[in-house]
């Protein structure tokens, strides 16, 4: 992963509402969620809920797929561990650290 897109994706995740989808969206895990399913979880408006979605879009951390006339937005599981694993490359010094393994997440 390269530095801009360790900052784009940070910056993504920098602003409540898209922190808040990504997170469902990580708890929905493959099966994902609509648009409307996420609006009424998170209580934010559709128009809103939208350029926020779109913004994580381009961020790569989440990815949009048409079933029929509904999207279904999913968490990229392999960016999200990208990502998790560049913030935390060579923790500690390289020396043993009290950080466990369940940062990376296998969905």
């Amino acid at each position: 992963m390269q530095e801009t897109d360790v900052i784009r994706s940070l910056a993504a995740l920098a602003q409540d509402v898209r922190l808040r989808a990504f997170r469902a969206l990580v708890v929905a895990g493959p099966d994902g969620l609509t648009p409307s399913a996420l609006c009424e979880q998170l209580g934010v408006a559709p128009n809103a809920l939208s350029f926020h979605l779109k913004e994580l879009t381009h961020a790569q951390l989440v990815t949009q797929e048409r079933q029929g006339r509904n999207l279904i937005y999913r968490a990229a599981f392999e960016r999200m561990n990208d990502l998790l694993g560049y913030l935390t490359r060579n923790c500690c010094q390289g020396q043993p650290c009290a950080a466990t393994d369940a940062a990376s997440c296998v969905c």
